[in-house]
């Protein structure tokens, strides 16, 4: 027998059918006000974020190697070396000679140093230039946080709580502000992930619109467009930084679930066996082959280029197994791209062993264990200008005291202690209630996270959490609409949750306002300074 179907639970309760439950959860009433109101929140996050974007003329923290290799690469197709004294001559507008030969020895992917240069060449060689990539993608994350977080509560006011919990995080605004890579990568796996998330309705949807009954291997669904989005996005995520690939893998997998459960409901018999043929291996082909071309295409520049790393890299430690193939001329158009393959997978080896065999010998003051990044216990000091003498600069600073201005990569502390509470609720929810929605919260923050364990003997920093942060916020939001209460609850009961759930969402307001000068390198006295470092970690 095929099917099997229940119409009351245990207590008595209707249990809607499968295509009713394939329904929308977010009914757009008035989608005019819903889009336009998600336009105003990201431009709003928008203008935060390009405010005084490049008053701070300096290479800040790790901008000093991308913003170099994102030049490098849209005029030579490839990271080269710069002379010593590059940085101040790129600082005084002096962008001639700046060259010193040979490639550099890059370590991670080229999409996001791409993005970076792209904006480079529209508007200059500068801070403001180096940064604005960052500020553009960091405000379109706060606008998919949006949709997203609505599409899964249901709720356009939960939707667009979602974003201003963003807009207001710390480590998400500062990265906004900065030439890193992070904030590139975490932006494509949001994009990556809600494009799977609404795949699944498309596919629940699909299911219960078809003439053909749920049954055997059918129907069967090969194009998939929202999974064809999906795996371009993890495909640019990838191309950014590897760490990409866990996220990847693992929401692969509940992609996969996902499917057997929609058919299950259906009536379908063995879902899973028969889900892992007809969804999952077709899925093969959008989310880890689509991707993996993508990376690869990604690394075009460099393979153009292959014979300049060769030259310089093949003898040195970072070629040790370049073999004897460098040593022959190659003729022709395939003879040459299955050399500069070779050379590129070669490279990639040698990128492996940087990361995971030289950097064990090294350290950093801000390097940090991740099991303390949901708490904030070890963040990052992007920029310190100390010392600052008494009437310089508008210090008002008083006796021997000075002042001091400070970029630190630190969350709201109480957007990120609260979405600690909330990231533990939500694997209660998933187990307990076998509600689904719960999982993306639980396997997006877990495999952006607990990877990291691997490599806690090496300097790795906490600002590698704003992956997580976007999967820690959809919790916050579903916990906050637990603590506000269903629709059709007493008034008094809605009343006393929206005081606490509003209370939460102003301070978390409240408290990025307290943090707002160590978040934007504003003059503070000792006093006040010490004022909003609260812990010795911080410091």
């Amino acid at each position: 027998m095929e099917a099997a179907t229940l119409s009351r639970t245990a207590a008595g309760d209707i249990v809607p059918t499968a295509a009713e439950r394939t329904r929308p959860r977010a009914l757009d009433r008035d989608p005019v006000i819903s889009w336009a109101a998600t336009f105003g929140v990201t431009v709003f996050a928008a203008f935060l974020r390009v405010w005084k974007l490049g008053d701070r003329k300096a290479f800040l923290f790790d901008e000093t190697y991308y913003a170099k290799d994102a030049w490098s690469l849209v005029h030579n197709g490839y990271a080269a070396n710069y002379v010593p004294n590059a940085d101040s001559k790129i600082l005084a507008g002096n962008l001639h000679g700046l060259y010193a030969g040979g490639p550099e020895m890059v370590v991670h992917p080229e999409v996001g140093k791409y993005l970076i240069g792209l904006n480079e060449l529209i508007f200059g060689f500068n801070p403001w230039g180096w940064r604005m990539a960052s500020a553009i993608v960091g405000s379109l994350m706060i606008f998919v946080m949006i949709r997203l977080a609505r599409r899964v509560t249901g709720s356009t006011m939960l939707g667009l709580v979602a974003g201003l919990l963003m807009c207001f995080d710390g480590l998400q605004f500062v990265l906004s502000r900065l030439a890193l890579l992070d904030i590139f990568e975490a932006f494509f796996v949001l994009c990556a992930v809600s494009c799977m998330v609404a795949d699944r309705d498309w596919f629940r949807a699909r299911l219960a619109a078809s003439i053909e009954p749920v049954s055997g291997w059918r129907p069967r669904y090969l194009w998939r467009p929202w999974l064809l989005a999906s795996g371009v996005w993890w495909g640019l995520a990838i191309g950014t930084k590897w760490s990409a690939m866990y996220p990847m893998a693992a929401f692969g997998l509940l992609f996969w679930l996902w499917s057997a459960g929609a058919r299950r409901s259906f009536g379908l018999a063995k879902p899973l066996r028969r889900s892992a043929v007809i969804d999952a291996l077709p899925a093969f082909g959008y989310i880890v082959a689509l991707p993996a071309l993508i990376y690869l295409v990604s690394w075009t520049g460099w393979l153009i280029h292959a014979g300049v790393y060769e030259q310089h890299l093949s003898h040195t430690q970072y070629g040790p197994y370049w073999g004897s193939y460098i040593q022959h001329p190659t003729h022709g158009f395939f003879p040459n791209l299955i050399r500069s393959l070779r050379s590129l997978w070669h490279y990639h080896q040698d990128v492996w062993n940087f990361h995971t065999k030289f950097l064990n010998t090294s350290t950093h003051v801000y390097q940090s264990n991740p099991l303390g990044w949901p708490i904030l216990s070890r963040p990052v000091g992007v920029d310190a200008q100390l010392n600052i003498a008494p009437g310089a600069q508008g210090c008002t600073a008083t006796g021997t005291a000075t002042c001091l201005r400070q970029v630190i990569l630190l969350g709201t502390p109480v957007l990120w202690w609260f979405s600690s509470i909330a990231l533990i609720w939500a694997g209660v929810c998933w187990i307990g209630k076998r509600d689904w929605r719960y999982g993306i919260v639980v396997v997006g923050a877990l495999t952006t996270w607990l990877p990291w364990l691997r490599f806690d003997t090496r300097p790795i920093f906490s600002y590698y959490a704003i992956l997580m942060e976007p999967f820690l916020i959809l919790g916050a939001v579903m916990l906050l609409g637990e603590i506000l209460g269903r629709a059709d609850a007493s008034a008094r009961r809605r009343r006393i949750g929206a005081i606490a759930a509003g209370s939460i969402v102003i301070g978390v307001i409240a408290n990025f306002a307290w943090f707002w000068p160590i978040y934007t390198d504003g003059l503070l006295t000792q006093a006040q300074w010490v004022q909003r470092i609260w812990f010795q970690r911080w410091i």
